[in-house]
C-alpha cells in the first residue's frame, strides 16, 4: 500500500508524477532527452542500462517496465534478461559492456567508478558523450528507483500491464496531453 494517497489506476512511477505535476515535468523531460533523444546509442541500448539498475536496485516495477521496453525496442526479449544476469556475457557488443559496467559501478556510488572502467569504455570505442549519458541515466534510475520504492508504489503483477506500459514508454516518456483517463468502473 502506498505511503501517500496515489491514484489508483496509475500503479508505480506514473502514480507519483501525476501526484506532482511540477516536480514530474523536468523528471519527465530529462528522460525524454536521455532515452529517446538524439544519441549513438540505439533507444534500445539505453533501455538496457534503465533495466540494469532497476534491477540491481532491486525495484520490481522499474525493471519489469524497462526490461519489457528493452525487449520491444530490440526486437526480441533474450538481451535484457541475459544483461540482467550477467552484462560481462550478454550477446551485446564490447561497448555495451563497457557501459554497462559504468552503470554497474554508478549504481553503487559515483565514486565507484574509476578511471580503468572509462579507459575500458574508452577503448572498446565509447565516446566521452556516452559515457556521460551513461552516468547519468543511472543516477536517474537511481533516482526513480528509491522514489517507487520510498513511497511503496503499487506494483502490479500482471505481465499484460507491463506489455502496455512497455509499449506505451517506447514511445517517449512525455505526459499524454489531458493526463492518464480513469477507466470506466466495471
Amino acid at each position: 500500500m502506498p505511503h501517500i494517497p496515489l491514484p489508483e489506476h496509475l500503479p508505480g512511477i506514473t502514480g507519483l508524477l501525476e501526484y506532482r505535476l511540477d516536480t514530474a515535468l523536468p523528471i519527465r523531460e530529462l528522460t525524454q532527452i536521455l532515452l529517446r533523444g538524439e544519441s549513438t546509442l540505439s533507444p534500445g541500448e539505453r533501455e538496457l542500462i534503465a533495466a540494469l539498475v532497476s534491477f540491481r536496485n532491486e525495484t520490481r516495477f522499474c525493471t519489469a517496465a524497462h526490461t519489457k521496453a528493452a525487449d520491444l525496442l530490440l526486437g526480441e526479449n533474450e538481451t535484457a534478461w541475459a544483461v540482467k544476469q550477467n552484462f560481462e556475457t550478454a550477446p551485446i557488443s564490447e561497448k555495451m559492456k563497457a557501459l554497462l559496467a559504468i552503470a554497474a559501478l554508478t549504481q553503487k556510488s559515483g565514486k565507484a567508478v574509476t578511471p580503468e572502467a572509462i579507459e575500458r569504455a574508452r577503448l572498446a570505442g565509447a565516446t566521452d558523450s556516452e559515457i556521460h549519458d551513461t552516468v547519468l541515466i543511472t543516477a536517474l534510475f537511481c533516482l526513480y528507483n528509491k522514489y517507487v520504492d520510498g513511497l511503496a508504489s503499487v506494483t502490479p503483477t500482471d505481465p499484460a500491464y507491463y506489455q502496455r506500459l512497455g509499449e506505451r514508454i517506447t514511445r517517449g516518456y512525455l505526459r499524454p496531453e489531458g493526463g492518464f483517463p480513469v477507466p470506466p468502473k466495471p
